[in-house]
């Protein structure tokens, strides 16, 4: 019996990768990148497919997953494209609401709630914060994504509960209670 050779197996399929990535992005720019993205992942994890299962559907369930992920990280980022000639779509909205978030917890106090989670959500928090996946978080700190996931679940969970607090009470209790 031959050994597995994960890069000729890999090679054998980029074609249908790189078609799998044109029909999920329609963009051959983009295409590319997300086959890039693919490569580096599966070869990143290569030790983690099972030899005699289908490589083509796992190389395909990761460039699948990963076109979600750059999908859903762009949509949080709001990014809107005005095609119209004039710009008028982004000059639609040029009336302001205020936002009183600001006068009433300051980024300072959001740092010290951040700073006083338990270095088990801490972590793992701050690198979701900076944009880093779930999956390069569980690779960086050597656990497992479930429970990745649940650590910043929590820390979410354990900051909204404190920053609501925080909020509620007044400004001039906390000069009454130092």
């Amino acid at each position: 019996m031959k050994a597995f050779n994960f890069e000729k197996a890999f090679q054998l399929q980029s074609n249908l990768l790189k078609g799998f990535a044109f029909n999920l992005t329609n963009d051959p720019i983009d295409a590319e990148d997300l086959f890039q993205d693919t490569a580096y992942l599966a070869f990143k994890n290569k030790h983690r497919f099972k030899e005699g299962t289908n490589l083509k559907a796992w190389l395909c369930t990761i460039m699948k997953n990963k076109f979600i992920n750059q999908y859903r990280k762009k949509r949080r980022a709001g990014l809107t494209f005005d095609q119209t000639d004039d710009f008028s779509f982004v000059d639609a909205g040029a009336q302001s609401y205020e936002n009183d978030g600001f006068s009433k917890i300051t980024i300072e106090e959001v740092e010290e709630v951040i700073d006083s989670l338990d270095c088990g959500q801490k972590k793992p928090f701050t690198m979701a914060f900076e944009g880093y996946q779930y999956e390069e978080i569980a690779n960086e700190m050597e656990l497992p994504l479930g429970t990745i996931k649940s650590r910043i679940f929590l820390a979410r969970k354990n900051l909204k509960q404190r920053l609501e607090v925080m909020n509620s009470i007044p400004k001039s209790m906390d000069i009454i209670a130092a």
